[in-house]
């Protein structure tokens, strides 16, 4: 008698306690991972048929009344353009930026942010975490294009892209200024 009220004290204690343990692991698993400060987001550029041509996957830090351009991100150091991995962009066909040919293909883009003007760069090292791992050995392209004022204050850096007559723009801005990157179709 001694036995089985033993072994049932046993086998109530060990449910209990994997009930408590299950209880446990299903509110961890619903307790999710706070929110990134600097969530991750995309924009797709699409020409006349409705066909991707391009993509980019960027993180959007926040200006949370903080002084961007020369403080935050310093000028004329390279930069991951954005947070977090550095950015990335995918061609799905070739393309001309600016007037250098990019063949379709997977790039990172950084940046050297200047008052004036901003040199933009593809490099062909990809999934890198910030500028950390940046050497210019590996620049596909460099461009520069003007800095330009925008009209109201951009709380994230954000990119989108302007479709044009013969390609699309992508603009990146933060704070109050944005650049325009010409991308244009290969006929």
């Amino acid at each position: 008698m001694k036995r089985i009220f033993l072994l049932a004290a046993i086998a109530i204690f060990t449910l209990q306690s994997n009930s408590v343990n299950a209880q446990e692991k299903t509110k961890d698993a619903i307790n999710f991972a706070k929110v990134d400060v600097s969530p991750m987001d995309l924009v797709v550029y699409k020409n006349q048929d409705e066909e991707v041509v391009a993509r980019v996957i960027y993180s959007r830090p926040q200006k949370r009344d903080r002084e961007i351009f020369g403080k935050l991100v310093p000028y004329n150091e390279v930069w991951r353009t954005g947070a977090n991995e550095a950015t990335e962009l995918t061609l799905y066909k070739d393309m001309k930026v600016a007037d250098a040919m990019v063949e379709a293909g997977t790039y990172t883009i950084y940046t050297i942010p200047g008052e004036k003007e901003w040199t933009v760069i593809l490099n062909n090292r990809t999934n890198t975490w910030g500028a950390y791992e940046y050497t210019d050995q590996e620049d596909r392209v460099r461009i520069k294009v003007p800095v330009r004022n925008a009209p109201s204050t951009i709380e994230s850096f954000s990119m989108a892209f302007v479709t044009k007559a013969d390609g699309a723009d992508l603009l990146m801005g933060w704070d109050n200024k944005y650049v325009e990157v010409p991308f244009k179709a290969v006929q």
